[in-house]
């Protein structure tokens, strides 16, 4: 028997008709939560101000909504994107609670929220409503008129889900931000969202529809990908004797990296060539800023000049496998520490040196040191992708341009230095993005090994002090409140376990902890972190003092930190 299809229907929307009463959006209670960080709502913002700057027309498209709706119905079950609906609902909020005109406030508003039909007897309704653990905090904090104002500081005892606190802190980021724009910019980015920002919406009245569309759309390997396209382009600008060669020599590439690592090459030799951050499509910007050097009538020079040089790189990168005596170990340490970093913008860069000085190990060996000094430093101040790509792109012009080493991008200001050294010095462990990549860094200096690795399954921070000891425990004799809440999340009060022990035993006291939760069954342990906690005879407020101010030294003079800021 057929399986009658259900209507899909497709249409391309302006935000200020999308958040219309035409559609009620609901997150269904099955729906993952709110998961959106300050790093991707500032980045949508960026790209906002970027569309606002280039003072054009022309359309922003923020892609596909998936829904499930009937045709005669408002009520709108979100399938997929939630993120962006949930944090432009925020953006919208943030704004109307910092524009001065009244009417502009309400206008604004009203994007956020139904208006109330007294003779109907109809009261006002929030255009999207979350999943009901978070609906209520979202109706207070960001639908209410003028919350967003109060909702920043908020503490972290009134958010009792981890949305609930991503919704908080992603509000603050945006209002930090448009606080520093006049009010006339601000009404320029309330009629670019509402008059030529668009999202495409796929509605279908049945569920099991709706999640096949949004499995085709988001399906990996099934879809023609950017560099499938640049195949046909380049192969097809190569007389046709000599086709057959370079497209096997093409696809043997592809097959070595892998269909996913070979789409990212394209992105990073763009970078590479355009030394600019990337504004719109890259089948677009790659034809632009790199194919048309070469076509259409050199697809050979692209293969061999750019495409073949760059993925041999690319390989270089991920194997981290330089044979040789030397310096050459350094170079594979020095890249094993960039991949473990939690994003990969810092690649075009390592790219670009490995192909242009691929055979000089002390060259590579100093410029992935500078790098990854670079790197670090920004991963502790949390800036965010638009800033660090910027500074990744102004590096990548100086060292086109020569200056090599000493490109002055690669140093850091002393309020860059500064910054670096109090995130060091502050309350680490509550950076998860941060803090493994902080302690591997100290383990393999204590080590006195720079090649030293990593190759445990799993790796995890662990506090000495414990978060929350018992109250019958000697911790609590040997810390006061205050010392327990200043110590337990810095430096000097963790370590590195290569395997996840019984979660009871985190609130032993010392001794019994270092042999039940820090020890292996030799009695000693793999990092040196750890081993350095093992041979305290005692933990106390001194020891955590004495051991913090010795880890932030060694970071100080390993990065070239600012020696007189105070620990």
């Amino acid at each position: 028997m057929a399986v009658a299809l259900q209507p899909i229907k497709a249409a391309e929307i302006s935000l200020g008709k999308l958040f219309t009463d035409d559609f009620d959006f609901v997150i269904p209670e099955y729906q993952r939560p709110y998961a959106w960080g300050t790093e991707e709502t500032l980045q949508l913002l960026s790209d906002l101000q970027s569309a606002l700057d280039r003072d054009t027309e022309e359309p922003y498209f923020l892609g596909s909504v998936v829904l499930i709706k009937e045709a005669t119905s408002p009520r709108s079950e979100v399938i997929d994107g939630q993120q962006r609906l949930t944090t432009l609902t925020i953006l919208l909020a943030v704004l109307r609670d910092l524009v001065v005109d009244d009417e502009l406030q309400r206008a604004i508003h009203k994007l956020l929220e139904e208006p109330a039909v007294l003779f109907e007897d109809k009261d006002a309704a929030p255009r999207l409503t979350l999943r009901p653990r978070d609906s209520a905090f979202f109706r207070e904090h960001i639908q209410t008129k003028g919350a967003t104002t109060k909702l920043v500081t908020v503490s972290d005892n009134l958010t009792t889900t981890d949305s609930q606190r991503a919704i908080r802190d992603n509000a603050a980021a945006l209002r930090k931000e448009l606080l520093e724009w006049g009010q006339p910019e601000l009404l320029q980015l309330y009629k670019m969202l509402g008059k030529r920002t668009f999202v495409v919406t796929v509605s279908t009245p049945d569920l099991n529809s709706a999640y096949r569309i949004f499995s085709v759309m988001n399906a990996r390997g099934l879809p023609l990908s950017p560099p499938d396209i640049f195949k046909s382009q380049v192969i097809g600008a190569i007389p046709e004797h000599d086709r057959d060669h370079y497209a096997n020599a093409w696809e043997q590439l592809e097959q070595e990296l892998g269909r996913r690592e070979f789409g990212e090459l394209f992105l990073y030799i763009r970078a590479i060539t355009s030394q600019t951050r990337a504004v719109r499509g890259l089948l677009q910007e790659f034809r632009e800023q790199v194919l048309d050097v070469y076509l259409p009538s050199n697809g050979k020079g692209f293969i061999r000049e750019v495409l073949e040089p760059y993925a041999r790189a690319d390989n270089r990168l991920l194997s981290q496998d330089f044979q040789g005596a030397g310096a050459w170990p350094s170079v594979n340490s020095w890249l094993k520490r960039l991949s473990q970093l939690d994003n990969d913008d810092w690649r075009p860069v390592a790219l670009w040196a490995l192909r242009h000085h691929g055979d000089d190990a002390e060259y590579l060996s100093q410029f992935m040191c500078q790098l990854e000094r670079l790197a670090a430093s920004m991963l502790l101040r949390r800036v965010y992708a638009t800033p660090r790509v910027q500074r990744y792109m102004e590096l990548l012009k100086q060292l086109v341009d020569g200056q090599g080493l000493t490109s002055p991008a690669f140093e850091l200001s002393s309020s860059e230095r500064r910054e670096t050294l109090a995130r060091l010095g502050d309350e680490i462990y509550t950076v998860r993005r941060v803090r493994k990549y902080i302690l591997l860094r100290l383990d393999s200096m204590l080590a006195s090994d720079a090649g030293a690795t990593y190759d445990h399954s799993i790796i995890t921070v662990e506090h000495v002090l414990p978060q929350n000891p018992d109250e019958s425990s000697q911790w609590l004799q040997d810390f006061s409140e205050e010392e327990w809440l200043h110590w337990r999340h810095r430096l000097g009060n963790l370590l590195l376990l290569n395997r996840r022990k019984n979660s009871q035993a985190q609130n032993y006291d010392f001794d019994r902890k270092k042999s039940a939760y820090f020890s292996s069954r030799a009695g000693v342990s793999s990092f040196a972190l750890t081993t350095q906690v093992l041979k305290e005879p005692q933990w106390t407020p001194e020891v955590i003092e004495r051991r913090h101010r010795e880890l932030l030294g060694l970071l100080t003079r390993e990065w070239n930190l600012a020696t007189d800021f105070p620990s």
